[in-house]
């Protein structure tokens, strides 16, 4: 249908034609035209189609020339309809109009293909024949329209949410019931509104320009955050916001829809999460902070540094006297009656340094033993082991107006009182605040209990303390070793020094050295915790740079080193110019854990040594014939600094080499500089060919050690490599023979070794390992077998995944392969590679210490 050549054209106004004019053009885009496909074909006088139209080509898809001058219902009714069909076009060419549903079908295929909705009227042709015009519209496509308009219709009216429509003059076109039983009237009454009607002046303008930007540029505004009162009410109302743009069947932009959701309710509900997430922090800060020490007094200034001024303006903390004599049996619990001896430990300010008033009592200073009277609130809050808040009238002229005595109480043990005050012109305390003080006093009463309990505990200490280090004399493959240890203090012997001599897979060995930061128990402690977690680190056959990056962070979360890890200190060559550079920055270094430490890895095939080291000074090395130099290993940061990566150094170390790994203690002290003992010390070891024990003892003899200012450990060790006929190594492609070849290899080499009796288990076990490298590996395979004084047989590949030992079920066929391996071997194990992993396992000689077979009902348990 032609478009009809305009006649007269007059103004719109809001969409509406201006009376007394005749609007002749098109329909803009947008119309119910877009969504509905009309379309329309003719039929002439000999029931043929003489015009077909470019939207039946779209609905049936026929094209014109295919349609034209066919029988419309031999080409598109179904046979069993084509009777009633001609029956029914006959009767549309005697002039009879006529509308129904017709099912038709496509054409192309044959197969039916939807329902049309028709509507025929009779026409004439120009020679006065009857002839017929044909409107058709997919019933489907009406439908849909039905559906589609039900279900907004139920989005929009029922939605528990505020909804709007905007037009794009912004100006509401319809609003939802919920909307209007929020602000007023009936939901018509809102149409032609603007934003400006519903909110103050501010957030409606925030609210226009964010229409006008979703309308122009297509963006959403998702949770807007809208402000305003509601109508009848001066209570602020949160709303949120959401907005996105609404297109026509064609995509023009038609509108805005705007959805809005009360959040008053979910502010409130932040704002008390933000309190609660303040308490939180105090006390995340509190347990980082206190308890840093073992010291009753300190433990008390970190509750007053946690809580002053942040949780209130004064505080002080006292102790039971007894409790700070040591006398258990002095120290009150439970029932105490409140008037028993306290000494003031601690006291804080931030509004004065006059001590914390006591009503009409005098003023107790830090450090003075007092009684609280049997019917003052304090005494009633020991007695009862419960919080007491007391409340200030103002009348006395004192600047505190709310006190919190809160009890001290660890394990059902009242330990003392902490009182926290708020000046005037603060708020008082409030029920969260008495809640968190217990909290905050309950935390530091634990703390000060385990320094009661470490007094009794002292003696335990040091038996663990020695218990840590390596007993006897350590051995190694490919190493001849020789150590010493003296504490500091030779009457406690208690001490951060220690040293350790680790076996690891391959025959290879971890030699540690290593000062923590202090003397006494808690760097006994701390020397405990760190040498325990680098054996745990060794199992896992870390690199040497990752096991001190491990171990960095065990030694940070010994203590609290937050205050340096802000501005980390340079690299100090040892713990005392560490010390140094503690008190140069005003900390306190018995509030942080530091310790330095050498980790080396020595392979006795290659002879190379791999270290590490963090903030230790650098081993010494003396090849045979020449002078002592001291070993090229960047020193890295401390252990409990962080914030720096540690660097390896691989080192090929000759036959007959002497190594030597010692702590600060050894060549400096007071009188003498660190330089002047570094070069004393390898003065008296040049000669490294005496036995290490004697050398050992030279040193010591030799070296003005200052023995009992600082704890001296030193390790030694006299290389001696793994011979080369003490080695098998070959590679294997990756092919299924390559397993039989690997028991050639591993049969041979053990009859070489006259190992005769090792031969059937060692390929047994070979086999199983190379076949699992072709199974679940990559790359080629590479067998070495080690003797010395064990036999070990790695397998390696490039494959990254770690062999996982499992329980077969009796019905599998496989997957025993690693139980065999655990049961006949003395130890097993996977560890990575720089181009994958390796897993090994060790069978004792037979002249060794060997382990006995494995039973027969250990075998068939496997089954």
């Amino acid at each position: 249908m032609s478009e009809i050549p305009a006649r007269a054209r007059t103004p719109e106004r809001n969409g509406e034609n201006v009376p007394g004019g005749i609007m002749w053009q098109s329909s803009p885009p947008g119309s119910i035209y877009d969504y509905v496909k009309v379309a329309s074909f003719s039929i002439g006088p000999d029931g043929l189609i003489d015009q077909w139209s470019l939207r039946a080509e779209q609905l049936f898809g026929v094209t014109a020339e295919d349609a034209v001058g066919k029988d419309p219902i031999e080409a598109f009714v179904p046979d069993e309809l084509r009777d009633l069909g001609h029956r029914k076009v006959a009767e549309i060419l005697d002039g009879r109009e006529w509308t129904g549903v017709v099912p038709f079908r496509m054409a192309a295929d044959g197969s039916m293909d939807g329902i049309a909705e028709v509507y025929v009227m009779p026409t004439e042709t120009e020679h006065g024949e009857q002839a017929a015009v044909c409107i058709v519209v997919d019933v489907r496509a009406l439908r849909r329209i039905e559906t589609d308009l039900a279900a907004s219709e139920a989005i929009f009216g029922q939605s528990p949410f505020g909804f709007l429509l905007f037009d794009t003059d912004l100006k509401v076109q319809r609003a939802n019931r919920r909307f209007a039983s929020v602000f007023g009237g009936g939901a018509d009454e809102h149409r032609g509104r603007t934003v400006h009607d519903y909110l103050p002046r501010q957030e409606a303008d925030r609210m226009q320009a964010a229409l006008r930007r979703v309308l122009e540029t297509g963006d959403s505004v998702t949770d807007m955050q809208i402000v305003g009162p509601a109508p009848g009410s001066s209570d602020r109302r949160h709303w949120a916001i959401n907005l996105y743009r609404v297109h026509s069947g064609s995509g023009r932009p038609i509108g805005i829809a705007g959805i809005g959701t009360d959040v008053t309710r979910r502010h409130a509900a932040a704002r008390e999460a933000a309190h609660a997430r303040r308490n939180l922090a105090l006390l995340n800060e509190a347990g980082a902070r206190i308890g840093n020490s073992l010291d009753l007094e300190t433990t008390a200034r970190e509750l007053l540094d946690v809580t002053v001024p942040v949780f209130c303006d004064l505080a002080s903390v006292d102790l039971y006297q007894g409790l700070l004599d040591g006398d258990e049996t002095a120290q009150p619990v439970r029932t105490a009656d409140g008037s028993a001896e306290l000494r003031r430990v601690a006291f804080a300010s931030a509004v004065s340094d006059a001590p914390l008033p006591d009503g009409a009592a005098p003023p107790v200073t830090v450090g003075a033993v007092h009684r609280y009277s049997f019917n003052s609130p304090c005494a009633d809050a020991l007695r009862t082991a419960r919080p007491v808040t007391i409340r200030n009238g103002g009348g006395d002229g004192s600047l505190v107006q709310s006190t919190l005595a809160v009890p001290m109480v660890a394990h059902d043990t009242v330990v003392g009182l902490a009182r926290f005050s708020r000046a005037k012109g603060s708020e008082p305390f409030g029920e969260r605040d008495r809640a968190l003080a217990v909290e905050l006093a309950a935390r530091a009463a634990v703390c000060i209990d385990n320094a009661r309990l470490y007094r009794r505990e002292h003696e335990r200490a040091l038996i663990l303390q020695r218990s840590l280090l390596p007993p006897g004399d350590p051995e190694a493959s490919g190493l001849d070793i020789a150590c010493r240890y003296l504490p500091g203090n030779a009457a406690t012997e208690v001490g951060g020094d220690w040293f350790d001599v680790i076996e690891l897979p391959g025959h290879r060995t971890a030699l540690v050295v290593g000062d923590v930061m202090g003397r006494g128990l808690r760097a006994a402690v701390a020397m405990g915790e760190l040498r325990t977690a680098v054996r745990t680190l060794a199992l896992l056959d870390l690199e040497p740079a990752e096991v001190l990056s491990a171990l960095d962070e065990v030694a940070r979360g010994l203590g609290n080193p937050g205050n340096t890890a802000g501005n980390p200190l340079r690299p100090p060559q040892s713990p005392q110019s560490t010390r140094r550079a503690l008190q140069g920055r005003d900390i306190d270094p018995s509030e942080v854990y530091l310790a330095t430490c050498v980790y080396a890895v020595y392979d006795p095939v290659t002879r190379r040594c791999t270290f590490a080291n963090a903030g230790h000074l650098p081993p010494v090395l003396v090849e045979p014939g020449e002078a002592a130099l001291m070993l090229d290993v960047p020193p890295g940061m401390p252990l409990g600094v962080g914030g720096e990566p540690f660097e390896e150094v691989e080192v090929e170390l000759p036959e007959g080499a002497l190594l030597a790994l010692y702590t600060d203690g050894l060549v400096e002290s007071r009188d003498h500089p660190l330089d002047e003992g570094l070069h004393a010390f390898r003065d008296a070891i040049t000669d490294p060919v005496r036995p290490l024990e004697d050398v050992c003892d030279h040193v010591l003899n030799t070296l003005d050690t200052h023995h009992g200012e600082d704890d001296i450990a030193l390790l030694m060790a006299r290389v001696q490599g793994l011979p080369t006929d003490a080695v098998g190594d070959w590679t294997l492609p990756r092919e299924p023979r390559s397993v039989g070849r690997a028991r050639e290899y591993a049969r041979a080499q053990l009859l070489s070794w006259d190992l005769e009796a090792l031969v059937d288990t060692t390929e047994l076990l070979v086999s199983e390992l190379v076949t699992n490298a072709l199974r679940y590996g990559e790359g080629d395979i590479r067998l070495r077998l080690l003797l010395d004084r064990s036999l070990v047989c790695e397998v390696w590949d490039a494959g990254l995944v770690q062999p996982r030992r499992r329980r077969a079920r009796d019905t599998d066929e496989g997957g025993r392969g690693l139980q065999l391996v655990g049961l006949l071997s003395a130890a097993w194990g996977s560890r990575r590679t720089p181009r994958g992993k390796t897993v090994w396992f060790e069978l004792p000689l037979p002249d060794g210490d060997s382990t006995a077979e494995p039973s027969v009902e250990a075998l068939l348990s496997m089954f």
